[in-house]
């Protein structure tokens, strides 16, 4: 594991979707912060993210890549931000990392973990809907009304990537 630790004024990349006080009720036999509770918030944080953007219900379809640095301790405040990586016809893909600012009161921020978690938009009977719907009054977000740091997505974004590629 490693120990990175970042200034205090280094700015997490993406969003902040969830902040949290690490509890005595989540550790685990080692007394360090269960591993499956960081993946939860992570997890909740980047739900936040996803149903912001499609403006819709959501599901956790897949967790990748998930790396552990340095373990979470009791009293550590846990910031999870959002950074989007990819948008699909149905999907969307965040980068969520997740920070601790030790006891809440440090004068430093540690990166303990990140993972990239794949979100598809569902409609009200759990079946997939795209993420971007062209029309303004279907509930989904317009291609021109999309904020300017989420670059590559829009009018012709699916074009550049190869259907083989594409989530579902």
């Amino acid at each position: 594991m490693s120990t990175e630790v970042i200034p205090l004024d280094t700015e997490p990349e993406g969003e902040l979707v969830i902040r949290t006080i690490a509890m005595p009720k989540d550790t685990n036999f080692n007394g360090d912060i269960f591993g499956g509770w960081l993946l939860a918030q992570m997890d909740l944080g980047g739900a936040i993210a996803a149903r912001k953007l499609s403006r819709s219900r959501i599901t956790t379809v897949a967790i990748d890549s998930m790396r552990f640095r340095h373990p979470v301790h009791v009293g550590d405040t846990v910031c999870c931000h959002a950074k989007l990586e990819r948008v699909g016809t149905t999907s969307m893909t965040y980068k969520i990392i997740a920070w601790v600012n030790p006891m809440g009161i440090s004068e430093q921020r540690c990166c303990v973990t990140e993972a990239l978690f794949t979100y598809v938009a569902i409609d009200k009977d759990g079946k997939p809907i795209p993420v971007i719907r062209k029309a303004e009054g279907s509930d989904g977000v317009a291609l021109d009304k999309l904020p300017k740091h989420w670059s590559g997505i829009g009018a012709g974004f699916q074009k550049t990537i190869p259907p083989s590629r594409q989530h579902p």
